[in-house]
């Protein structure tokens, strides 16, 4: 997974629902998305980027603070479930 292209995507999401004046449901409705909308790859992706990047930050390739909030107040509901 390209990991640039995966956080562009997670940062378009943010902007979107960052319109929202309540923060408590902008930071659900980023974490909401992520969940029901990307395939486990995707989520795995961006959990490990966040494991190696705590920040969200890697050189050029920056996650936006309300992405990097809803993605890490919701990391257990974001890991997807093990393949048995």
């Amino acid at each position: 997974m390209d990991i640039a292209n995966l956080i562009r995507m997670a940062n378009r999401i943010g902007d979107f629902f960052e319109a929202l004046p309540d923060r408590e449901e902008a930071l659900e409705g980023i974490a909401n998305h992520i969940q029901k909308s990307w395939e486990p790859r995707m989520r795995t992706a961006l959990l490990d980027f966040l494991s190696q990047h705590a920040d969200g930050r890697d050189g050029d390739v920056r996650l936006h603070d309300i992405v990097l909030e809803a993605v890490t107040l919701n990391r257990a509901r974001l890991t997807p479930a093990q393949a048995a």
